[in-house]
């Protein structure tokens, strides 16, 4: 998926990757579930250890699949690597997370998404999602577009 989606997760274990699936399941259900994610692919943290739990929906029906991507092979995953690139613009590595909110990182996820890409023909990634994904996606996620000449790419946008 190329929409840009961050969690704020308590701690980086099994159980809250568990729980924020579950609640994406609640807000946008096991279809849209589906479509979205009809693969999974992450890295070999700890927190993911449990595939068989992210790959059943809370009823246990099969929702997804996941794949682990090979050591030191972050161009497995070259989206999601281009969405680390922007975060770690905002959140340099060392920089605590632990006063930051979920609605922290929903602003910066919203000027991660509008920002406009060349692989997108120009298109910010909340465009494409609201056009070939589900008009409403973006919405249901908490999500908002930026306009581009107020997207903030530095540390000062998440500074208290």
């Amino acid at each position: 998926m190329i929409l840009c989606s961050i969690f704020l997760l308590e701690t980086s274990s099994q159980e809250c990757v568990e729980n924020v699936f579950k609640q994406l399941e609640d807000m946008l259900g096991l279809n849209i579930i589906r479509r979205l994610f009809p693969v999974i692919l992450t890295d070999n943290g700890s927190e993911f250890k449990n595939p068989a739990a992210l790959e059943k929906s809370k009823y246990g029906s099969p929702c997804t699949r996941v794949f682990f991507c090979d050591r030191m092979a972050s161009w497995q995953k070259p989206h999601i690597e281009r969405s680390h690139e922007y975060i770690r613009m905002v959140l340099p590595k060392g920089r605590s997370f632990d006063k930051l909110t979920q609605d922290d990182i929903t602003l910066l996820t919203n000027h991660i998404n509008s920002i406009s890409r060349d692989s997108l023909d120009g298109k910010c990634p909340y465009d494409v999602a609201k056009e070939f994904i589900a008009k409403k996606l973006p919405y249901m996620l908490g999500l908002r577009k930026i306009p581009a000449d107020q997207v903030v790419m530095r540390p000062c946008l998440l500074d208290k």
